[in-house]
């Protein structure tokens, strides 16, 4: 099975501004992601960047680099132009990678990849993992989602979901002993056939009270493929304090 790796790297960012280009064992940020994403099953990985001074940077390590518009609102309108602009065809399976991601591994890549490969009726797949507790669950920033009998995704929310009414009647500390309870990871593989579509529908209303772009995926009908990721994916770098641990981590 072949697919395509992109990796998504824009300079700004409201916390840490510049964050594919910040030094993690002696190399950016997005350069330890590009090279866990060439140790996946990917034919290609191409850099998507915006900015030049992440593309001369790119350039200096080897990597394939796609310029892309500054005005897109999403990760997925800037694949949906390096899909447009490599010219592949709608059955090419696309693996977005956050450039945010230096830990990611391989494996999580090619599982999403495979998913959607054998997901005939699905556009998207992506991963999930179990929620490990209450707090979780009634975080607005992890994402919830529920699935269907043949693990297609029912709904994501940042709300508490599915919604156990009589144990949170009476307590929200505890999280219900049940295998419903996920939290959706940011890891995503697509058909270019729907990103093409994808750009030409606008923003459902559920997507932007929500903020969560993938809604506007079932908000059209689009069925989207939600397997339990089959390693840990550690988590990405957000804020300075995850810039540190990262650092830590790869250092020792």
């Amino acid at each position: 099975m072949g697919f395509k790796v992109v990796i998504p790297a824009r300079y700004g960012s409201s916390r840490l501004p510049g964050k594919p280009l910040l030094e993690i064992a002696g190399k950016p940020m997005f350069a330890h992601v590009y090279e866990r994403a060439c140790r996946s099953g990917a034919e290609e990985v191409l850099i998507a960047t915006d900015d030049e001074r992440i593309e001369r940077a790119a350039q200096a390590i080897g990597a394939p680099v796609v310029m892309t518009a500054q005005e897109h609102p999403s990760g997925t309108d800037r694949l949906q132009e390096v899909a447009k602009l490599k010219g592949w065809a709608d059955d090419v399976i696309v693996v977005n990678v956050q450039g945010d991601e230096p830990l990611i591994p391989p494996a999580v890549i090619d599982q999403v990849a495979a998913n959607l490969a054998t997901a005939g009726e699905a556009g998207i797949a992506t991963l999930a993992e179990a929620l490990q507790d209450a707090g979780q669950l009634f975080n607005p920033n992890i994402v919830k989602l529920v699935r269907d009998v043949k693990g297609h995704a029912l709904y994501f929310s940042r709300a508490p979901l599915p919604w156990a009414r009589d144990l949170f009647a009476k307590d929200r500390t505890t999280l219900p002993a049940s295998n419903l309870y996920l939290r959706h990871l940011g890891i995503y593989a697509y058909r270019v056939g729907f990103l093409h579509a994808y750009v030409q529908w606008p923003p459902a209303e559920i997507e932007q009270i929500e903020a969560l772009e993938q809604l506007r995926a079932l908000f059209n009908g689009v069925k989207i493929h939600v397997d339990v990721a089959a390693v840990e994916l550690p988590p990405g770098v957000d804020t300075a304090e995850d810039l540190e641990r990262v650092r830590a981590l790869l250092a020792g």
